[in-house]
């Protein structure tokens, strides 16, 4: 089940992102630079829409959307280690893509980490170019998503 995240969520998403993207080989020095980016804050899910993939109460996935932002952008998403190749991502990105089509969203932005950008293209997105990321300095690959074939 996918439903709204609740402030009281904030600390076991990000936790979950922690693992999430540690189960990627990053190093702790590594993943201490990008705690601006894996810590999910009660603001955060105040601010943008926040979808949790919840398994008998238990946050096995989440996704972040920021509609405010031009284009909307998918700010966060991660799969709990365990639950990696299950479907859990799939069904994230499923609904974060209705999320925003309900909006009125015509295109979304990722800026993904390279081990997650075959995820995103096999769903259609494509590979505009590149962003530095604020906090580690890496090159990510910056991708968009048209909804709907606009």
């Amino acid at each position: 089940m996918i439903r709204p995240a609740r402030a009281e969520d904030a600390a076991a998403l990000s936790a979950l992102a922690f693992r999430s993207k540690a189960h990627w080989g990053y190093d702790d020095a590594f993943l201490e630079r990008a705690r601006p980016e894996l810590e999910v804050t009660a603001g955060d899910i105040a601010r943008l829409r926040v979808g949790v993939a919840d398994d008998g109460g238990r946050p096995v996935g989440f996704y972040a959307l920021d509609l405010g932002r031009s284009p909307a952008e998918i700010v966060a998403m991660f799969v709990d280690p365990e639950r990696i190749g299950s479907g859990v991502g799939a069904r994230l990105f499923a609904a974060a893509v209705a999320t925003a089509r309900e909006a009125g969203v015509t295109s979304l932005v990722v800026e993904s980490d390279p081990n997650a950008e075959g995820f995103y293209r096999s769903r259609g997105a494509r590979r505009t170019g590149e962003r530095t990321s604020a906090t580690t300095g890496r090159a990510l690959p910056l991708l968009e998503l048209r909804i709907d074939g606009q």
